[in-house]
């Protein structure tokens, strides 16, 4: 039998998300096929939309609605206490527990030799330039990339940077609440403020 051709493109676009294998990808094909076009139509113009309305904040490189965005720009955060994240899944984690105060800077990835991504291809430059600004209000560093090897070995390197160019600079470590090779963003909110709680001196 042949796939009408609407179908497999379907399919295809599906099997380009991470994570999604080719029966997922079929599956959710046919399961869109039976919902009713005007929600299938709000579905596709909120894909259509997903970057024409976001942009990517120039101070902590999370993404957001405007530039700076909001918690960047909330006077009520704690500008001295910077959180350093993997991924903008790991700020909305955190996000979610209401108990951190203080602003984000995400590296948009970690140092993964395996995969050739090295220092340069994260945002690890923009955040020594904002830790030794010398209007930044910095007073500590919390290093929470996730428990895995490639997380553990991003967050010495940026200590290792940070405390060569300010040895005052406070660098904590995000707490063990979370268990080794698990991921930030499928924490749920009582292990992330325990983790956040008992972060330790790097």
């Amino acid at each position: 039998m042949k796939i009408p051709k609407a179908i497999q493109n379907v399919v295809e676009s599906f099997e380009r998300l991470p994570g999604v294998g080719p029966k997922t990808a079929e599956r959710l094909t046919f399961y869109l096929l039976h919902v009713p076009q005007g929600e299938l139509d709000r579905f596709a113009i909120a894909v259509q939309r997903l970057k024409k309305d976001t942009v990517i904040c120039s101070i902590c490189f999370n993404i957001g609605e405007t530039d700076p965005c909001s918690i960047c720009d909330d006077p009520e955060r704690n500008q001295s206490l910077l959180c350093v994240v993997e991924q903008p899944l790991d700020v909305i984690a955190l996000e979610k527990n209401k108990k951190y105060p203080g602003v984000y800077h995400v590296l948009n990835g970690k140092i993964d030799p395996l995969n050739n991504i090295g220092p340069d291809e994260i945002r690890i430059g923009e955040l020594l330039e904002r830790a030794k600004d010398p209007v930044s209000e910095i007073t500590e560093v919390i290093l929470a990339t996730n428990p895995t090897m490639e997380g553990e070995a991003t967050a010495m390197y940026i200590a290792k940077k940070l405390k060569s160019q300010n040895s005052n600079l406070k660098i904590s470590r995000i707490g063990r609440g979370l268990p080794i090779g698990a991921d930030i963003e499928y924490a749920d909110p009582t292990t992330l403020e325990r983790a956040m709680e008992g972060r330790s001196e790097y």
